[in-house]
């Protein structure tokens, strides 16, 4: 079992930049793939990124490919993600989610944990 907590949204400036984070719990963390999602008002959630269990694995979404940057602290059992030069278009609520494989998948199905959620809102 796997709980996941997020933090560090907020409202921003588009151009700003914003670190989220997500905590784990369990023991198990380092076994995990681990994905950022979200969702905007009125639009189906969507993959933003997702990385291995080691850390060594990447994958991003193309909207946000060279702004983003997914990581990990297996010690720490966080995961984050990195946000710069927001646009308002990243506004939504950002999720992460833990899949029981040593890598990540951009379906949404195929995670198994999720968190509840963090607000980032772009201003333009």
């Amino acid at each position: 079992q796997v709980q996941l907590v997020e933090s560090g949204g907020g409202l921003v400036q588009a151009g700003d930049s914003l670190r989220l984070s997500c905590a784990a719990s369990g023991r198990t963390f380092s076994s995990y793939a681990m994905g950022w999602f979200r969702q905007a008002p009125g639009k189906e959630r969507e993959f933003v990124a997702t990385i291995s269990w080691s850390g060594g694995s990447t994958n991003y979404a193309d909207s946000v490919k060279g702004r983003f940057t997914i990581s990990r602290d297996n010690a720490k059992k966080t995961v984050y993600l990195q946000m710069n030069s927001l646009k308002p278009e990243d506004t939504a609520v950002y999720y992460c989610a833990a899949r029981a494989r040593s890598y990540g998948s951009s379906s949404n199905d195929d995670y198994e944990y999720w968190g509840q959620g963090t607000q980032v809102t772009v201003s333009s």
